[in-house]
Formats: structure tokens, sequence, C-alpha cells
């Protein structure tokens, strides 16, 4: 499975942003997605995750209320919408990627994904 984030950019405190993660290769369709973020100098954390069938989802408790996780099942894109947007909020976002036969389950640990995209930069000022 190849990923391609996009989406990333500078943004004021309390806007908006909408990252994507376009996933291709064999299996891709049956692939739970994660967004995770990593700002400088602290470990890489996680943001949200959905299944492949798109019906279960879970968040950060950091971004729960303000962030929306989604996916075109069809194209194969997940989508991270962010809104209210906070300086904290700055780092680098991965999207990450695991095939699964349950179209329902969904992971929160970085070690549960085996594939994983190059990041986009948030960045969100004051």
């Amino acid at each position: 499975v190849q990923l391609q984030a996009s989406g990333g950019g500078l943004v004021q405190a309390g806007g908006s942003l909408r990252l994507a993660c376009a996933a291709s290769g064999r299996q891709s369709n049956r692939s739970v997605m994660g967004w995770f973020r990593q700002a400088p100098g602290q470990e890489r954390e996680f943001v949200a995750t959905i299944s492949w069938g798109g019906t279960s989802t879970y968040y950060g408790d950091s971004v729960k209320g303000r962030f929306t996780v989604s996916r075109d099942t069809g194209k194969n894109i997940a989508y991270l919408q962010m809104n209210n947007l906070k300086p904290e909020d700055t780092a680098v976002y991965y999207c990450a990627a695991r095939f699964d036969r349950e179209d329902t389950h969904i992971y929160s640990r970085e070690r549960s994904y085996n594939y994983w995209g190059q990041g986009t930069l948030v960045t969100v000022s004051s």
C-alpha cells in the first residue's frame, strides 16, 4: 500500500484545514486508516482512525470535538477535517494504513500500522 498525504499549510488559530490521504496498491481498499502527528521535539501522537468500511471511528482526546475523520471508499481516500485549530495542533501529520479482514476494526497504536505516508506540515499561528 502506498500513501500520499496532502492538504497541510499555514492557518490562523480558529481556522480550518482538511487533510487527505490517498491510498493505492494491493489491499488498499481494505485498509484501516490512521492519522498521527508529531510536533518538534515530541513523540508521535495518535489523532484519529477510521475502519475500511467507514463506520467506525476513534479520536485522540486532544482533538475530540474539533477533528473529523472520514473516507471515500470508492476512491480510497481518507480525510481529516480539522476545525477550530489551535497553535498546539502544529505538527507534521502522517497517515498510516494496515490491512484488516474486518470492516469495522480500528487501531490507535502506531505499531498496529505497517504502511506510512510521507507527512504533511500543519502550522497554526496564534
